[in-house]
């Protein structure tokens, strides 16, 4: 009867798990942290019109599409959400999540505000919205300078925009303030698991509710 309940419990619908943040809040060590504790857990691959970087895989870390490639795309309803950021394309294939949802696998997004804005809209039932705040403006800056990924313009630009990023934070379900990854961490998992307890994502709850009253 145990392996029995087991199986019934395992039966729920996944969930959408948006991570939002400005850039060097810490957003990409959280996700791939809680990626790597999770098996049914899996990171949605966007597709952009932006330059693969430096080991960057196509397929795996983006699907790297000409802009004519996406508008095309995006003419056939093909994504779930997307924004133009720094003058390239970001969108969310609808296909593959809505399969990993249907199989009880949590799908994570990082997305900008604008796509939860959209993800709201087209699936709000399946989402939980969660953003990463930096413990200070000069630690954010710090961190990008740290990574060494941009120039000096590009890490200006970025802390320029961070302010309109942070704006919007109130239109999110969870609020992480990065100070200590390992914190953050716990609290994101924490998040995560009340989430996939919640009664409407637990598919074998009515039957086994209706196995009780009927006295099996």
């Amino acid at each position: 009867m145990s392996n029995e309940f087991e199986q019934m419990k395992s039966e729920r619908r996944g969930l959408m798990i948006v991570l939002s943040s400005p850039s060097g809040a810490g957003k990409s060590t959280l996700t791939r942290k809680l990626l790597a504790g999770h098996e049914n857990m899996t990171m949605s691959v966007s597709a952009t019109t932006r330059r693969a970087r430096s080991g960057e895989v196509d397929g795996k870390d983006y699907f790297f599409v000409s802009k004519t490639e996406f508008s095309d795309m995006l003419e056939r309803h093909e994504f779930l959400e997307y924004a133009k950021v720094f003058d390239n394309y970001y969108g969310t294939p609808r296909g593959p999540v809505e399969e990993a949802l249907a199989g009880g696998q949590d799908v994570i997004f990082d997305i900008d505000w604008q796509g939860a804005q959209q993800l709201t809209q087209a699936a709000s039932d399946d989402l939980v919205k969660i953003f990463i705040l930096p413990p200070s403006k000069r630690e954010l800056e710090a961190r990008l300078h740290t990574r060494a990924q941009d120039s000096e313009a590009v890490i200006a630009k970025r802390m320029a925009k961070s302010e309109a990023e942070i704006s919007h934070w109130a239109e999110y379900d969870y609020i992480l303030v990065n100070e200590d990854i390992d914190v953050a961490l716990t609290e994101l998992q924490t998040i995560v698991a009340a989430e996939r307890m919640k009664r409407r994502r637990q598919l074998w709850l009515g039957p086994f509710v209706k196995g009780i009253i009927e006295g099996q």
